[in-house]
Parts: C-alpha cells; structure tokens; sequence
C-alpha cells in the first residue's frame, strides 16, 4: 500500500512539475491589455448581448458599454424569452441611444441551445465587421472596448478572448472560483492558444472578440448549437479551422460577478460540468479520482509515519502552491492565500462533479434557464 502511495505520488510530481512549466512559459505569452494603447477611432464594432431573464444585471452592464470611449458601436440586444422585465429594460435602452437594436425571441427551434439560438440570431443583425459577444453581466471600464480593438488590430487577429476579473464576496466562493479557474488553467491550458502552431483553443463568455468575416465562415453558432459551453466552443472551433487566435488577461477593464453564492456555482455549473467532461461516465470517474489522488492525498499523506511519502507529500504541496499562486496572481484578482484552504476547495470541487452528473443522470439531460435539453439530444449533437 504504502509502495503504491508513493508511486502515485511521484507520478503527480512528475506532472506538477511539467505543468509548473508549461504554466510558467505560458503566462509570460499572456498579454494584459491594459497596457495596450488605446484606439480612438476605427471600423464599426457590433456588440451583441442575448439574456433571458437578467433584469437586475443587464441595464448597468450595457450603461457601461455605453460610456465607452470608443465610440464607433452598435449594440444588438436579444432578449431570449424572458419572464422578468429584460425585455422592458432592453427596449428602454433602446429609446435612449439609438445604436442599440432590441430583437425579442419567443420560441426556441428544435435542436438549439437557447443562448446559441439568441447569439446566432443577435450576430446576424450585425453591420459591423467585427463582433463582440459578451455576456449581460460583464462590467466594462470605459477604455476596455479602445484597449482591445487596438491589439485585436495590432496582433492582426481573427479572434480575441479576453479574461475578466472575477468578482466575490464570500471567503469560501472565492476559494472555490479560485480552485476552479487552477484546475481549468491546468486542464485546458489556455495560454497555448497564443501560440500559433497549437490547435488549443480557448473562449470566454465574457469576452468573445470575432472577425464577422472568420465567424461566418465557420458556420456561426450554428456549428456548436448544442454545446451548453459555447463560449469555450466558439474559441476551440476557430483554432481548430486555423484562424488566428490570443487569450488576453483584461483584469483591470472587465469585471463580473459570476456566481453570488457557492450554492449559485453548484447549481451554475450543472450545465457545463457534464459536457466539459464529454457526456462520459468514465471521464467523470476519472476526474474524481485524479483530482483526489493528485490534490487532495497528499495533504493528509504528509502526515505518514512513512519518511519516503511524507517527502513526497510534502514536494507535492510545495508544487501545488506554486502552481496555484503563479495562476491566481496572473488570473484572479484573489489571493493566493486560498492555497490554505486548497484541500477542502478540492473536496467541494469533486462534490460539484458528482452533483452535476447525478442531476445530469436523474433528470436525463440538463436544465439551463428554464428548458430542458435531453442527455441523448446533447450527446448526439456533440459527436
């Protein structure tokens, strides 16, 4: 047993190690734009936004776009059958600028995700050659739109994705978001998007930057109309057909609140931990088990009378908390401090898995903003 233990252990310290790496060399290609000079004028940028049911977000999300410096916008808000006044809001905006156009979804066709459906339909309204999809709860500084076009322009790029500060108040949804985005950094490695020659692709709901000419010719939404993550699958699905492509850190310029409370992120990623993990009932067993083994184990095998897993242990948590504080310090606004309390952030991580795939499982598909998407539809669609 205790042989085994210490075979798992240098296995994962072989991996911490590579990814510290690969981490390391990756986050110095990973640009901040805030210090990209602003643009003051340039071609006609289309913002579209699609909400269902986001009225105590969506009206200061979409003043601070307005208050941009640049601007040469347009915005096309889609309201995507919502039942709380969203509509009303949009339509209010509307009437106060007249760069804003309001289109209203009632019905949602068969084989779409409704959010895909509202982008798809939102983004062929567009008069601009460039699209910014962004999600109806993002806070811009007022450079934030200037700042980005300029290096999209700069970089000569098809696509940029921009990634967000994220906002929380409570100690333990910032350990849990914290560990999230360590474990999505590790697992997706989105730095490698900024090089040329890898086929890693990465998007961010937050910030979606598209030339509409690269959009188009991938096949718009349509092309991922059932993928519950579909800002991740937009950004993989131009990397993959070769368009030019960069992940920017905009902590500074964008900020959203993405979930409230811990019981808020449970409940949020119902829909996009199942499909991360491919609808697979083997890569939900694996994740839990890697994710205990290599980040959980080792905080209580330290303690092992045995001197050869002890040490061991203890090179794994040196490893995790540079690996931890090299991603939170370029990633997060948060502290790398929540590395105290990395186990238990683990442990609450595994549980959101086992959630998600049970509701996954007992429901036979997921709900996502009132509708329900059958398991066989969502896996069908994403072979």
């Amino acid at each position: 047993m205790k042989k085994m233990l210490a075979i798992l252990l240098a296995l994962c310290m072989i991996i911490w190690i590579c990814a510290i790496a690969d981490a390391f060399l990756g986050l110095r290609r990973l640009d901040q734009l805030e210090e990209e000079e602003e643009l003051a004028s340039g071609p006609l940028l289309s913002i579209v936004t699609a909400a269902r049911n986001e009225a105590a977000v969506i009206e200061e999300s979409i003043r601070t776009q307005l208050s941009q410096n640049y601007t040469h916008l347009e915005w096309i808000l889609v309201n995507d059958r919502s039942e709380d006044g969203t509509g009303e809001i949009m339509e209010r905006l509307a009437q106060e600028d007249a760069r804003i156009r309001v289109l209203h979804i009632h019905d949602l066709p068969d084989g779409w995700l409704g959010k895909n459906h509202a982008l798809c339909r939102g983004a062929g309204m567009a008069k601009g050659d460039i699209i910014l999809f962004t999600d109806a709860d993002v806070m811009f500084r007022k450079d934030a739109i200037g700042r980005a076009l300029s290096y999209f322009r700069r970089q000569g790029l098809d696509h940029l994705t921009a990634a967000p500060a994220l906002k929380a108040h409570s100690f333990w949804l910032k350990a849990f978001i914290g560990f999230f985005l360590f474990g999505f950094s590790y697992y997706k490695r989105p730095w490698q998007a900024n090089r040329p020659q890898s086929k890693t692709g990465i998007g961010i709901g937050a910030f979606n930057l598209i030339s509409k000419k690269a959009y188009e010719d991938a096949g718009t939404h349509e092309s991922i109309r059932m993928r519950p993550d579909d800002d991740l699958m937009l950004g993989m699905l131009m990397k993959r057909l070769g368009y030019r492509q960069k992940i920017a850190a905009a902590l500074e310029l964008l900020e959203v609140e993405w979930y409230t409370s811990l019981g808020e992120a449970f409940r949020g990623l119902e829909k996009n931990t199942f499909a991360g993990l491919h609808y697979r009932i083997s890569m939900v067993l694996l994740a839990i088990a890697g994710t205990f083994i290599s980040q959980v184990v080792p905080f209580f095998a330290v303690f092992s009378p045995d001197r050869l897993v002890m040490g061991l242990s203890a090179a794994n948590i040196i490893l995790l908390g540079g690996l931890y504080t090299m991603i939170s310090n370029r990633m997060t606004p948060f502290s790398s401090a929540l590395f105290l309390v990395f186990p238990l952030t683990a442990l609450l991580f595994i549980y959101s898995i086992m959630r998600a795939s049970f509701l996954t499982f007992k429901r036979g598909g997921i709900v996502w903003r009132g509708t329900k998407y059958s398991l066989k539809e969502l896996r069908r669609k994403n072979k």
